[in-house]
């Protein structure tokens, strides 16, 4: 087996996945063409087998496995997608087995790829991170034999992946100027950039990375993979500390962009694809439509603009959080620490003197602690306009308050969402 991903692969990968996998939908999507002023098409993987385009990589790795390793069994490590790709292959192929996962991957999926495995597959749940999942399946493997089903640095994988750069360009009425994928370990990227620099070699192709974990960003800088030293999990479909050896040469030498997306603007699209368009996705799945809508400049004489929905595996019970990250991303929202004087009417000053018209209270956390004079309060504000902050911020300083602003990067935000 070759090191370097080929078309060829990809091809045959193809022909394997065709009686397992769906051809999911190329479909207009209205809302974005609107926004950036021409066609914008979204692959829908989401709506994929396993509601993710991960199944395609996870199955034709193990499909391609012989029957002596098949009789070993397969290990992984996942955030939730790859595991159920993994799960629904050993049920599928009747193989056994075992899929670590960070305890930070919503419920949701734990269930699904115990539902999907059956009594073929068994859920771990270790560590707080991926790369502590993938530690341990890797220690699992070289301890049991089992064969480690890599999620994105393995051309086998890779090569699953591709097959949604093979579909884009085979439900093209004409080649898209860009096609902007999400960007994890940069398994699905590498995939479709080998197949695109091969059928469409003019196509722009960007990476779409969330900002809290800018691993390939980080590891084109640097000029090789390296480690974060710190990872934000909330993308959890693309929370990855370090991309992968094989999948890093071909983002850097085939796709012409990788750009970080703010985690806010990632949940903005979230809420907009489902109460315009009907669409569930989870985080991952909405990166590619929110660098297209910020970070991606666009004409509409150019061409087709093609996003890739990556996967629909979404918690409800994060919607409150996502709800939250979006109307503090589009300054709707605003947190303040503020000093009341320990004496009667000085809440009522505020709510009179200082709060406008139209902005509402939406958090009051009020402690005295051991001080007589002052107690410090935690007040969330709620704005109808963005651009309303710089009245709110002129009165707040007009105001014999103490007042100071808790912005979105401080250490103290964290504790909010």
């Amino acid at each position: 087996m070759t090191d370097r991903l080929t078309t060829a692969m990809i091809s045959q990968a193809a022909a394997r996945l065709r009686p397992v996998v769906r051809r999911t939908a190329l479909e207009p999507n209205q809302r974005l063409s609107d926004l950036l002023g021409g066609q914008v098409l979204l692959k829908r993987e989401d709506a994929q087998v396993c509601r993710s385009y991960k199944v395609r990589g996870a199955f034709n790795l193990i499909a391609s496995l012989t029957e002596e390793q098949r009789r070993r069994g397969v290990v992984c490590a996942s955030a939730g997608n790859h595991g159920q790709g993994v799960a629904f292959a050993c049920a599928r192929l009747g193989i056994s087995g075992r899929v670590y996962v960070p305890s930070t991957t919503p419920r949701q999926k734990r269930e699904r790829i115990a539902a999907l495995g059956g009594d073929r597959v068994e859920v771990v749940v270790v560590g707080g991170t991926y790369d502590e999942a993938s530690t341990a399946a890797h220690a699992d493997s070289e301890h049991t034999g089992a064969i480690y089903v890599h999620p994105f640095d393995d051309v086998r994988t890779m090569a699953g992946q591709g097959t949604v750069g093979l579909e884009i360009m085979a439900q093209s009425d004409e080649a898209p100027h860009t096609v902007v994928v999400p960007v994890g370990g940069g398994g699905l990227i590498s995939g479709i950039a080998v197949w695109l620099r091969e059928h469409s070699p003019s196509t722009r192709i960007v990476g779409a990375e969330p900002a809290g974990a800018a691993s390939m960003r980080a590891a084109l800088d640097h000029g090789g993979p390296l480690a974060l030293p710190e990872l934000d999990s909330f993308v959890d479909g693309a929370a990855v500390g370090r991309v992968g050896n094989a999948t890093f040469p071909l983002v850097k030498d085939l796709v012409d962009e990788v750009v970080a997306v703010d985690e806010g603007a990632v949940c903005t699209e979230m809420l907009d694809l489902y109460q315009t368009d009907g669409i569930i996705a989870e985080p991952a799945g909405a990166l590619a439509g929110a660098a297209a809508r910020e970070l991606v400049p666009y004409s509409s004489s150019a061409g087709p603009l093609v996003c890739v929905v990556s996967g629909g595996n979404n918690d409800v019970s994060r919607y409150g959080e996502v709800l939250e990250r979006s109307l503090v991303h589009i300054g709707l929202r605003h947190y303040f620490l503020v000093t009341f004087p320990q004496r009667p009417g000085a809440l009522r000053h505020f709510l009179d003197e200082v709060l406008g018209e139209g902005e509402d209270i939406i958090a009051f956390e009020y402690v005295k602690k051991n001080n007589r004079d002052t107690g410090p309060a935690l007040v969330g504000i709620e704005l109808e306009r963005a651009s309303d902050l710089d009245s709110l911020l002129f009165r707040m300083k007009a105001s014999p308050l103490t007042v100071e602003r808790v912005p979105p990067g401080s250490p103290l935000f964290t504790f909010l969402l």
